[in-house]
């Protein structure tokens, strides 16, 4: 893989299906024995590490969308890169709201895994970090604008997907969809002006979402722990298995995408949490 800069990498592969893996919201934390509403977050990543490996699945690169860690500690970050190493395949990482930015950027050290734009074959990826310190809600800098702004105009012949932690559109749930990405507006303008973008993928809201906005593909992946109840207007979770998602990028830039779930998971979520 060829570096361009701190924020491009390009990949002169030139295969002709891109295969990623999608696994978002872990929550880990530097404690074992740390839990969120009763479930493990560490025995819940490993599952879904587990199911991805029984199912054979092989990444070209990995997407890991934000809260990652629960505690914001080194040494969650340091655990989830030694367990990523399985895949012998990039990782590409950015902050959630649950995140630490500068314990994360110490463990990556002078890694690319905080890389902001992936170039491989036909296709980009542009990572947006939307974390707004001490905040739960979302909101991308002008410098994420930016970034997002520059890889489009840079490369209009690329198919590209743009991923992010908050979610941009509204899901019809109002306690969510308040801690959501505030300044949607302009991160949609900015999009609109783009004939390329194919798709928009996220985490956040520990729920899968396959949908459309007009010739854009939105798409949310499951968490690899507890699971929120989808339309719901208050804070409520679901007694559903954590997850992950692959994706399948076409030369002629349609996306194959499915979730799947660590049925074999034995878990007890506290279903009478009124929030974590």
């Amino acid at each position: 893989m060829e570096t361009k800069g701190d924020s491009v990498h390009i990949d002169q592969t030139g295969q002709d299906v891109i295969e990623v893996l999608h696994i978002t919201d872990c929550h880990l934390s530097e404690d074992r024995q740390a839990d969120l509403l009763g479930v493990n977050t560490r025995d819940s990543f490993e599952a879904v590490l587990a199911q991805t490996k029984s199912d054979g699945v092989n990444p070209d690169l990995l997407l890991m969308t934000g809260d990652l860690a629960q505690d914001g500690s080194r040494g969650a970050y340091q655990l989830l890169k030694s367990r990523l190493t399985d895949y012998q395949c990039p990782a590409y990482w950015f902050a959630g709201n649950h995140d630490n930015r500068s314990n994360m950027q110490a463990v990556v050290g002078a890694g690319h895994e905080l890389t902001k734009v992936v170039r491989r074959g036909p296709w980009q990826i542009i990572l947006l970090d939307s974390m707004v310190e001490g905040q739960v809600h979302g909101r991308l800098a002008p410098s994420e604008l930016d970034v997002l702004t520059q890889a489009l105009s840079d490369r209009p012949d690329l198919h590209t997907l743009v991923s992010l932690h908050h979610h941009p559109v509204s899901i019809s749930s109002a306690w969510l969809d308040n801690i959501g990405l505030q300044n949607r507006d302009r991160f949609w303008e900015i999009l609109d002006a783009a004939s390329n973008v194919k798709a928009v993928l996220w985490g956040h809201i520990h729920q899968q979402i396959d949908d459309r906005r007009g010739s854009v593909r939105l798409l949310a992946s499951p968490s690899t722990c507890i699971q929120f109840l989808p339309q719901s207007d208050d804070f409520a979770v679901e007694n559903i298995a954590p997850g992950y998602r692959t994706l399948r990028l076409f030369p002629d830039g349609s996306i194959e995408t499915r979730v799947v779930r660590a049925q074999c998971f034995d878990f007890d979520v506290d279903m009478a949490s009124n929030g974590y």
